[in-house]
């Protein structure tokens, strides 16, 4: 594909410059929400975030009745959404393992990694009712599930032994020095440590990509639109056998960090190239890459939640996000700038060749301190 035309370019930009814009909150709140979550209760803040997110569903449907549409207000309102996310996010990673028993936690994950791909499912039938009904029964089906979501986790039955560890955080003092613990638990443990600074690289390179899909597709005649979305459920299936196939076969536990990284080689190489191939070989990649892709998201995850202890989860996973969501926001941006002057497979290259690098030179470099965490039993 040749380099992208004036306007063409400027849309990528504008198009990544959108989607940075509705993850700023997500960089600083799971920082701050992280300490919370350690000595507060995390099952009221899920069910709390969820009642909010329903109450504002219910706002938004109103306005959208009422033939009201404010390009501000919407923007506003869905950059408040997406803060919310960005805590519940902590506060679910964060409480989920407490109702996992000890020795299912791979199972345990390979279940929750199935609702992602059965979530994206629900995108054409999404679009299907927006272009029949319009936006209200859309805000109105979301306000019900987070209705319905919320009603269910209040009755919940778990003992949330992290209340009772020490520190206090009712003081800005006292919830300083809780913020630097996590720090400095992080810090010391150099496996999570190594584990967290790859993941930076791997979402800024992945998030940097998945900028580019749909402009991609767009601007080649013989794909199109059409041709993504059969991609994107391809992708979907092979997150589906995979999660499916993990949920009934334990990976061995020495195998773990090998796997993991084999994973995490293929995923470069597949996704560098797909987009120079024939488009039957091309949806053979994606199903491979969905595939792959729960395999590692099943290890890092599993095995990472079991290993932080209960009182220090919270920062953990606060760190972890806002990290990932960092990374997200300048793979955006540096893909949408870099699309003014390369074309898409161009970048996509550099960018796999980046995660590549760091695959080897961060997470292969430091397999003595990630093994311990990754080649367990869970």
């Amino acid at each position: 594909m040749g380099l992208y035309t004036l306007d063409q370019t400027g849309n990528i930009f504008l198009y990544a410059l959108f989607l940075a814009a509705n993850n700023i909150p997500k960089i600083v709140l799971p920082l701050i929400a992280g300490p919370f979550l350690d000595k507060r209760s995390r099952q009221k803040t899920v069910y709390t975030l969820d009642f909010l997110s329903a109450t504002l569903f219910v706002l938004m449907f109103m306005l959208t009745r009422t033939g009201y549409f404010n390009y501000s207000v919407f923007l506003v309102l869905s950059v408040v959404l997406g803060g919310l996310d960005s805590v519940y996010t902590v506060a679910y990673d964060s409480f989920f393992p407490m109702l996992v028993t000890e020795g299912n936690f791979s199972k345990a994950y390979s279940v929750s990694s199935l609702l992602y791909p059965l979530a994206i499912m629900m995108t054409p039938v999404a679009a299907f009712i927006y272009k029949k009904f319009g936006l209200p029964p859309l805000f109105m089906f979301n306000a019900l599930s987070f209705l319905i979501a919320a009603i269910f986790e209040t009755k919940i039955k778990v003992i949330e032994t992290h209340m009772k560890s020490g520190g206090d955080i009712s003081s800005f003092k006292g919830f300083m020095a809780e913020f630097r613990k996590g720090f400095h638990y992080i810090r010391a443990e150099k496996g999570l440590l190594i584990i967290t600074v790859y993941f930076f690289v791997s979402t800024l390179t992945n998030i940097g990509m998945d900028t580019l899909w749909i402009p991609y597709f767009e601007s080649v005649p013989t794909l199109g639109i059409m041709a993504y979305s059969y991609a994107t459920a391809i992708n979907v299936a092979g997150r589906l056998v995979g999660g499916g196939l993990q949920y009934r076969l334990a990976l061995p536990a020495k195998k773990k960090f090998a796997i993991a990284m084999t994973v995490y080689v293929l995923s470069c190489v597949i996704n560098g190239s797909v987009l120079f191939l024939p488009f039957v070989l091309m949806v053979l990649f994606f199903f491979t890459d969905g595939f792959l892709s729960v395999i590692s998201f099943n290890i890092r995850i599993s095995t990472t939640q079991s290993y932080v202890p209960e009182e220090y989860r919270g920062r953990f996973n606060g760190c972890f996000q806002m990290v990932c969501n960092a990374g997200m926001i300048v793979g955006q941006l540096l893909a949408g700038a870099l699309a003014k002057s390369y074309s898409c497979r161009a970048i996509i290259i550099v960018l796999m060749g980046t995660n590549l690098i760091a695959a080897l030179a961060i997470m292969y470099r430091g397999r003595c301190h990630v093994m311990p965490i990754f080649n367990r039993d869970v």
